[in-house]
């Protein structure tokens, strides 16, 4: 990998990781469109740790309030009815079902999941209930000329039930194409949760699971030294900056905008991409890397 190569991936993995496109579907097109390899399951979970350092930073309070209350609930019974304790139970909670997942189906995620008929397929079938979801938010948050505006579900109203329910929706983005923020969020908009109280659990149920992926992988990338190191750490860093940048607009635009404008880019890139594909013009494995 070049250094040009490893400063557009970066570019790509910090605009894309949080928003409800899917980045390792943009990390895998980048790449076959630009007629590189693909950059591969580790170089995606590495870069991974980057953008989730700048989740880390941005949400530092609400991350040092729930730590610190978490670890205080493990010895004090007052400490455990503490909605900033209980929050770090239901991350721990939300975690598990991607855990397992990862685990299990490892060899699928760095193989047969990476073809592009998929991920097209993904990004368009996902976009729409993305786009269902949204237009449910939206009736309940505006109401209706015989009915009243409808108050939805905060952070507060969180319990297990619903934090595994996300943590599964989470775990669907194992396959490129569906995105993580995409998926939790379409999955708490549908159980009544507002935009921002979404996105907000599913940037924080992120961390255990993407540094634990990207600690994983970067032991495995060790040990077998097929990644490059110097281009994969500047890739890392480009993707903090731009990602960290992302993180603060994304938290601003949902409070009042809709999420169609992505709805219809992800169905219109899948359309292309399936396209293209059926035409011969692109291979449903284009760059993917020979090891």
């Amino acid at each position: 990998m070049s250094w040009f190569e490893s400063l557009i991936l970066g570019l790509v993995q910090g605009l894309t990781e949080f928003l409800p496109v899917s980045s390792s579907a943009h990390l895998r097109l980048t790449a076959a469109f630009s007629g590189w390899e693909d950059p591969g399951a580790a170089f995606t979970a590495i870069t991974q740790i980057g953008t989730e350092a700048a989740v880390l930073i941005y949400f530092r309070k609400d991350i040092g309030r729930i730590v610190l209350a978490w670890c205080r609930s493990l010895y004090s019974k007052e400490w455990r009815r503490n909605h900033d304790a209980q929050m770090g139970w239901l991350v721990i909670i939300g975690s598990i079902p991607i855990g397992v997942l990862g685990v299990t189906l490892k060899d699928q995620i760095e193989g047969p999941f990476r073809d592009l008929r998929i991920t097209a397929t993904m990004l368009i079938v996902v976009g729409i209930i993305i786009g269902i979801a949204d237009r449910l938010a939206a009736r309940d948050e505006t109401g209706g000329r015989h009915r009243a505006p409808k108050q939805r579900k905060g952070l507060q109203d969180l319990n297990a039930k619903d934090g595994l329910i996300f943590g599964l929706c989470q775990a669907c983005a194992l396959i490129p194409g569906v995105s993580r923020s995409g998926a939790t969020i379409t999955g708490g908009l549908f159980m009544g949760y507002n935009r921002e109280a979404a996105a907000r659990y599913s940037f924080l149920l992120a961390i255990p699971a993407v540094l634990a992926s990207g600690l994983f992988e970067l032991n495995d990338a060790m040990s077998s030294g097929h990644v490059t190191w110097g281009p994969t750490i500047f890739a890392t860093i480009v993707a903090f900056a731009t990602g960290y940048a992302v993180i603060a607009w994304f938290m601003k635009y949902i409070s009042t905008k809709s999420f169609m404008p992505f709805v219809w880019y992800r169905i219109a890139l899948g359309v292309i991409i399936i396209v293209l594909v059926m035409a011969g013009v692109l291979s449903p494995h284009a760059a993917e890397s020979a090891g």
